[in-house]
């Protein structure tokens, strides 16, 4: 692991280089943002056991990759329609309260599901829990972003999520592995009722983090309640009318709708392809976290070499290979590490554009920006994730993963011709840094 951050900060530097505010400690030694972290990075756990444990179970149940395919389309479509309305939550109510509320929910909701399935299988129940849990996680998602500027300020806030990516793809890599160990130990329900558990000590994490300046919505004419109407759209408007920004949101679009079914692709490659069990599929998905951990670590002195286009555009094409590979390996370790290289290239790409959002954005609207960046490219994404395990399931997953990266690198090819190839976009015209 990297330690360039840590000498930055230890230095009295920013992971940019700037010098730190005067007064404030090295994020490593501040405890609202320690805790924050410990608390984040137990959410992630939460998601990654859900991640595994989830599609298991409907796969123990019916054997049915396309079930498996139907589910993610369905927790998906929650969460694009819990996004449509995030942005306005966000900023509206006490963003602190919001997160306790939304991991307490998980929590319960999620508890539910190992209780049930000691009196029998109930496929139905998931496609209930599922959908409310995505949208909620959804509304936890956009506040996340929103209170990083409020908990470490703006000098910081690149360091900082520097920091949050790197512990949370280091708590993907746990989370796959458990996930897979307690499903074959005890079942994929026992793996769900971890994922409670996670979301619980996560919740008791954030009751003990102090906001600098507090966390409910700034008071004064740019907090003004507008109409619900031009809030849903205030966020979408600032989108389109940068130049970058509205053409990442176009592409990630596409690129999401030819992704979202890569977990559902690789756990029946694994397991219906290849033959392994769900403790192998635990370890891929853990070498996989350990690519984005990578990804993490290497964006920013690769952005700061490379600029943001060539880094950007250079992530996608490199995705575009890994995943056309992945369908057509025969063995888990060539599997274990495409999926490596895939997760840790579209960890940089989307933290570069995650970045570069931030970067731009007037802060009194980074939450609307943001609800309504991530409901706009994951629109269409339950509709890919149904479409390539329905087509897997017909055509094999050689084929499909190989049409998908074909569609992959037309995405990175059509970005050289657009702004998004500039090396320096947050300085472009049309570019407003945070208010």
């Amino acid at each position: 692991m990297s330690t360039e951050p840590e000498s930055a900060a230890a230095a009295g530097e920013s992971a940019v280089g700037e010098p730190l505010p005067h007064g404030a400690r090295p994020l490593r030694r501040d405890r609202n943002f320690g805790v924050f972290w410990a608390a984040q990075t137990l959410s992630v756990l939460g998601d990654s056991f859900a991640l595994i444990a989830l599609p298991l179970l409907v796969l123990h149940a019916t054997g049915s990759v396309a079930q498996m395919g139907l589910l993610t389309a369905v927790g998906g479509a929650a969460a694009v329609v819990s996004g449509v309305f995030a942005g306005v939550v966000v900023d509206r109510v006490d963003r602190r309260k919001l997160l306790i509320g939304c991991d307490l929910v998980r929590m319960v909701l999620y508890a539910v599901i190992p209780l049930v399935w000691i009196f029998g299988q109930q496929i139905w129940l998931l496609y209930v829990i599922l959908p409310l849990c995505e949208a909620v996680g959804m509304l936890f998602s956009v506040g996340y972003v929103t209170v990083v500027r409020n908990l470490v300020g703006a000098e910081r806030i690149t360091e900082a999520n520097g920091r949050l990516n790197a512990t949370a793809a280091a708590a993907g890599v746990v989370g796959p592995v458990c996930a897979g160990l307690v499903a074959a130990w005890s079942g994929p329900a026992a793996a769900v009722g971890v994922d409670a558990a996670s979301f619980g000590v996560s919740a008791v994490c954030i009751g003990f983090v102090r906001f600098k300046g507090g966390t409910h919505p700034a008071r004064g004419a740019a907090a003004v309640r507008q109409r619900l109407g031009k809030d849903l759209l205030a966020g979408a408007s600032f989108l389109f009318r940068h130049p970058v920004l509205r053409v990442l949101t176009v592409l990630l679009s596409f690129f999401s709708f030819l992704t979202l079914g890569l977990n559902d692709l690789l756990i029946y490659h694994l397991k219906h392809d290849l033959g392994r069990d769900d403790g192998t599929v635990g370890t891929v998905f853990a070498a996989g976290a350990l690519g984005t951990i990578a990804g993490a670590l290497l964006v920013a002195p690769v952005r700061r070499r490379l600029g943001f286009g060539r880094t950007w555009i250079g992530a996608v094409a490199v995705c575009a290979f890994a995943l056309a590979g992945v369908g057509w390996s025969g063995s888990v370790p060539a599997v274990a590490a495409l999926t490596a290289v895939f997760l840790g290239c579209t960890s940089v790409a989307g933290t570069c554009s995650m970045s570069l959002r931030q970067e731009v954005t007037p802060e009194h609207l980074l939450g609307r920006v943001t609800s309504a960046f991530w409901t706009i490219h994951y629109s269409a994404a339950p509709v890919g994730a149904a479409v390539l395990t329905w087509a897997a399931q017909r055509h094999g997953t050689a084929a499909v993963g190989a049409v998908a990266g074909v569609c992959c690198l037309l995405i990175a090819v059509l970005a050289l011709f657009t702004p998004v190839r500039l090396a320096r976009p947050e300085r472009s015209p049309g570019s407003s840094g945070p208010a």
